[in-house]
Parts: C-alpha cells; structure tokens; sequence
C-alpha cells in the first residue's frame, strides 16, 4: 500500500551564513571543524548529541586505533594534539600495546589509546572552542539546502524550533551520509543481499568495581574457553571478552555486546536494535560476575548513550578505495591520510571477526571525500567512497581523523580560492601541521613508556 503524503508549507528563517558548516561533531567531524576555522574559515559544528567526540564519547568506544600500523605512527597533526590534551587532562595513560580481539581464534597485538570517554567529551569542548569553532549541541540536521546541483546550506532542527543556515561548503560528517543521502549523491551499493546484513553493531556499557588485575592474568586459552561457554549458554555473543580500561584500572568499558540484523538508517530498527543491545547486557553482566575472574563484585555503571554503528551508507566519490588498494599497496598523488587498518570486519548473525593488519599503511586519496555529482559537499569518516572490505580497515576512528582534518582544509581552501583547490595545495597545509599524508611521512615509531 502506498503511504499517504502530508504536504507542508513551510516558512524557515535563514538564521546565519558560514564559510564552512561540518554537520556531526563525531571523530571526523570535530578534527574537520577545527581544521577549517585555523585554516580561516567562519566555521560552524552541528552536533545531534549533548557532546563531540561521537563513537568514542556517546557511544563509549573507549579507545581509538589507526595511530598506528603496527609499530609505525600514521597520524599526526589535530588528532595527536588531541590525544595529548586528553593525557593533560588526566584522561589517559598514553599509547599502550593491546592484544585486540584476545579471545577470537586469531586475536592480533596493536598500540591504542585507552581513555575515559568522561574526559575526551570535556577535551574536545577544549580543542574546539580555542579553535573558534562555533558549536551547536543538540542540533540535527535534517535537510540540506541545494542550488541545481550544488549544497548551499542546510536546515536543522533544535530546541529552538527549525531554521536554515547558509554555507560555502558543507562537509557531512554524520556516519550515515546522511546530508549527502539527502542531496541525491550516488551511494555505493551495498555489497550485501540487504541493509540488514550489514555489519553487527555494539552497545558498550561500563563496569565498575573491576578487579582489572585478575581478569588480566588469565591465560589467553582459558579467556577463549570462557568465551566459548558463554556463547554455547547464549549469554555471551561474539568471540568477545574486551574491554578498556580508565586511569586507575579499577572499572571496564566492555566491546561484548553484538547486535546482528538491524539496519539502524531504518528509525524502528535503530530503536530495536537499542533495546536489543541493552538486553543481551543483562546475561552478559551475568555470565562475567558467575564466571569470570575479576568481575564477581562488578557494578553495572553505565551503557552508552547510541548504540555503536559499523556500517550503513558509504557514497560513492570521485575514486572508491578497495581491499586490493590497501593490500596492494598502491600509492595516490593525491593521498591526504593514511590507513593503519586493521581490516576489521565483523561476522553478520554469527560470532566471529576477520581481521587482518596491513604490512604497511596504505593512503588514502582526497577523490574519496568529494561525491562524484554534487558540488558545495565532502563526505568525511566511515561514509568515504569505499568498498565494503576497505571500509573495514579505514573507518578507525584515528584514521576518520586524519580525513576529518583533510576535508577542513579542502573546505577552507575551497571557499577561499577562485580555482579547484589541488591535493598539493591541501597536502602542503596538511604537512605544516604535522599531518601525515603519504608513506614517507610515517617514520615516527613507538617507544613504550
């Protein structure tokens, strides 16, 4: 049955114009925000949520990976400038080796940045307020404003009602490309027989009263036995036991839940796919204090605010990275970031992971962020032109950074010159901040503490 259409006529003030709007103050977007307001444009971040930072603040993903390939550092720039605020302020003990995915069948060793998700929210008002950056919380947006074929602006709608603001360039951040979904950009298809097959997704939730300790001397095969029995009992879900810790290793932020068969661009879906999460925390609270060293004493102190999301809309841009680019290493003139992977994808409806870390970083070009059909727009984060198997190793959050901070300055750029902007003139800007771009930038490696 067709749905009945409500047709509206609406009158929306045109409140404020900006060189630059980046909608989402995610990983992505707060580095592009900032990037474009010290690069000189009049910057404005809208953000749905009560705070910045996205997956790794209301999501509670507490660690960001894709600083490093291996042992080599391939971000740099606004994104290492963060990372050292949020060690200031107390909120992180630095980069440490990590063991990811310990209780898989092939679990592999990183260097991530653990850190209470309290603190990088409080971080990231810091970074972009001494940015200049103008912020609005709580904003959503829900149109963009077009000319033929060029975005122009977009309208929200926030506790003060619904207004429109003008922009010489927009940069979607949203995850869901959803401002570039709206203005009729090309999506990539979606690899996959529905939206519904996509990626699972995780609701994190924390623990206090964790003894860190005990839970850490378990042997590796007893953690994957452990594993094991909880998901032949259907109280444990994927091949899961981890979790970060804050300063203090006294609490765990836990990656344990795994929501399968949900398309959370569908608004009943993404509310199911909440409850859902929520439920299997419940047996999963259970399982640990009844068999876990550790966590007999645990407290349930929190579940994050969204549920975290792997996979939905990716648009389809002047060039689509794919898994043979990454694992071929093949170099791009045009490279702005660079990847560390791992290529991370997880089983959809089962309890596995592949993952698989690249021999070297791979470069990302600029032609992923600009859509191939409309102007005025760049698509920064997991939304990049990218296949489904190189999604999977650049949607880190440190590599979103680093194109975040890319795409502010190709905004900025962008408004201020009277030409196309090139990638050398981007890469240049980017390579004075510190920024890595291509291969041989990447030289810096890690030193333990």
């Amino acid at each position: 049955m067709k749905p009945l259409q409500l047709t509206e006529h609406l009158s929306t003030p045109l409140v404020d114009d900006y060189d630059v709007i980046v909608a989402g103050g995610g990983a992505s977007g707060l580095m592009a925000a900032v990037s474009a307001s010290r690069a000189g444009a009049r910057t404005l971040l809208l953000e749905r949520a009560n705070c910045m930072g996205g997956t790794g603040t209301t999501s509670m993903v507490a660690q960001w990976i894709g600083f490093f390939n291996r042992d080599r550092q391939v971000v740099g720039g606004i994104a290492d400038e963060l990372a050292r605020l949020v060690v200031q302020l107390g909120g992180s003990e630095g980069f440490k080796r990590y063991l990811m995915a310990e209780a898989s069948a092939n679990p592999i060793p990183l260097v991530h940045f653990a850190f209470n998700p309290e603190t990088v929210k409080m971080a990231c008002d810091q970074l972009a307020l001494a940015a200049g950056v103008s912020i609005r919380l709580h904003s959503r947006v829900v149109a963009p404003m077009r000319e033929r074929s060029r975005v122009t602006g977009v309208v929200v709608e926030d506790a003060g009602g619904r207004s429109a603001m003008s922009a010489r360039m927009v940069v979607d951040a949203t995850g869901d490309a959803s401002v570039a979904h709206a203005a009729g950009v090309e999506l990539a298809d979606p690899e996959v027989k529905s939206k519904r097959e996509a990626q699972p997704c995780t609701l994190m939730f924390r623990l206090s009263n964790v003894d860190v300790h005990a839970f850490r001397a378990i042997p590796r095969d007893q953690k994957r036995a452990l594993a094991l029995k909880g998901i032949a009992e259907k109280k444990i879900f994927w091949e899961s036991l981890s979790f970060c810790s804050t300063p203090g290793n006294t609490d765990a932020i836990c990656l344990m839940s795994r929501v399968s068969g949900f398309d959370t661009t569908d608004p009943q879906d993404l509310t199911n796919a909440e409850m859902e999460g929520r439920r299997q925390i419940g047996t999963i609270v259970e399982f640990l204090r009844e068999n876990v060293a550790g966590f007999s004493r645990a407290v349930l102190a929190g579940i994050a605010a969204h549920i975290g999301v792997r996979e939905t809309r990716r648009i389809v841009g002047r060039y689509t990275l794919t898994e043979d680019d990454i694992l071929g290493h093949r170099r791009f003139a045009d490279s702005i970031a660079l990847g560390a992977g791992p290529l991370d994808i997880h089983e959809t409806g089962g309890t596995g992971i592949r993952l698989h870390v690249p021999d070297q970083p791979f470069e990302i070009p600029m032609r992923c962020l600009i859509p191939s059909s409309v102007q005025g727009l760049l698509v920064t984060g997991r939304a990049i032109s990218a296949t489904r198997g190189a999604n999977g190793g650049a949607r880190h959050m440190a590599t979103a950074m680093a194109l975040g901070e890319a795409a502010g300055v190709l905004a900025a750029l962008s408004v201020a010159s009277a030409h196309e902007v090139t990638a050398d003139e981007v890469r240049s800007v980017l390579r004075g901040r510190g920024a890595y771009v291509s291969l041989e930038d990447a030289e810096q490696m890690f030193e333990p503490a």
